[in-house]
């Protein structure tokens, strides 16, 4: 694989462009575990909408040629309702929380990288001084990875009933 990717940054208004490739990347990311309710198409539909729309929406789609690779978003937390301070006591000063809701990477491009670029290029960019992210507590290696990026474990919490239980993780810029 390429390690030269184009990276694309897209917006609010930007997501009907957008949607069916975020969908299709989903699709083809987590493939084996379509049969899950909580990870099948309609239930990520709705992710897609509702992440999308939030203001100050972000997303980040990787393109070896033509072909989405990748790609990752969020939305700055609501000032005041950030989910993960109930988890430090004391809680950071900082108050302005970058959430990074997805970080999909399609299995051929796997191993390359790739992840690590597409949180650069959202994450790295964001004027947010903290990042939060949830990491499914059954991959060890993906919430490994994501501590090699400056994040650390600070609780676990399940979103929704028929959710998996995360690890809740928070990085300081």
């Amino acid at each position: 694989m390429t390690s030269a990717y184009t990276f694309r940054r897209y917006g609010h208004t930007e997501v009907a462009d957008i949607r069916q490739i975020l969908l299709d990347v989903h699709a083809d990311a987590f493939a084996s575990e379509m049969d899950d309710p909580f990870h099948d198409q309609e239930r990520f539909a709705w992710f897609v909408d509702h992440w999308s729309g939030l203001p100050g929406f972000d997303c980040v789609i990787a393109y070896d040629g033509d072909e989405p690779a990748g790609y990752a978003y969020g939305a700055p937390a609501v000032h005041e309702r950030e989910w993960w301070r109930e988890y430090l006591s004391p809680a950071p000063s900082a108050d302005e929380t970058f959430n990074l809701s997805e970080l999909m990477v399609r299995p051929k491009w796997r191993a390359t990288g790739l992840s690590e670029q597409l949180h650069t290029e959202l994450v790295g960019q964001r004027p947010e001084p903290l990042a939060a992210l949830l990491v499914d507590v059954t991959h060890p290696r993906v919430q490994a990875l994501y501590e090699t990026w400056g994040y650390r474990k600070i609780g676990e919490r399940q979103p929704f009933a028929d959710s998996p239980l995360y690890a809740v993780m928070l990085r300081s810029h």
